[in-house]
């Protein structure tokens, strides 16, 4: 039996790890870039405490929805920190993925202009190629909701874009 949990354990981190690693690097500002492979590691240990719960055929969406946790954890501790140390310094950080990917001033600003959740679903269809399908999975969501919740996100993101544009 633990034989058998290993092997699919090893098949699911094999065919996961590039898309979890992938979806963090893309989203790690404004944390260090050697952070990732801590947090792919804590994604990994996850997967294998929660293995029975990982559904079969959705391996990869579902660990890119605990990989979401893990980020959003490591970002809110880093600004506790950051809280706690902002009266000593201002650290100096790279640009973000979004500045380094996005050239386009309207493009960026029409994504800054969406609540985190908007920007989050666009951003998973857009640069991790996932599909409403996948995008439920990771967010805990039904399809059609997933679906309904990216058309909506697209729409304000195309409104917001024509906004700016004009300006």
């Amino acid at each position: 039996m633990r034989a058998q949990r290993e092997r699919r354990f090893r098949i699911v981190a094999n065919e996961a790890t590039p898309a979890i690693g992938a979806y963090l690097r893309r989203r790690i500002y404004p944390l260090s870039p050697s952070d990732v492979d801590d947090l792919v590691e804590e994604v990994l240990i996850i997967a294998w405490r929660r293995l029975d719960d990982i559904p079969t055929g959705a391996e990869v969406p579902w660990l890119i929805g605990v990989a979401r946790n893990v980020l959003r954890n490591a970002h809110r501790k880093f600004r506790r920190g950051q809280d706690v140390t902002s009266h000593v310094s201002r650290p100096h950080h790279d640009s973000s993925a979004e500045d380094n990917v996005i050239a386009d001033e309207g493009v960026r600003d029409a994504l800054e202009s969406l609540s985190e959740d908007d920007r989050d679903v666009i951003l998973l269809h857009a640069w991790d190629g996932r599909s409403a399908a996948e995008i439920g999975v990771i967010l805990g969501l039904s399809t059609n909701a997933a679906a309904v919740r990216l058309s909506r996100a697209q729409e304000r993101f195309r409104q917001n874009f024509a906004s700016v544009s004009i300006d």
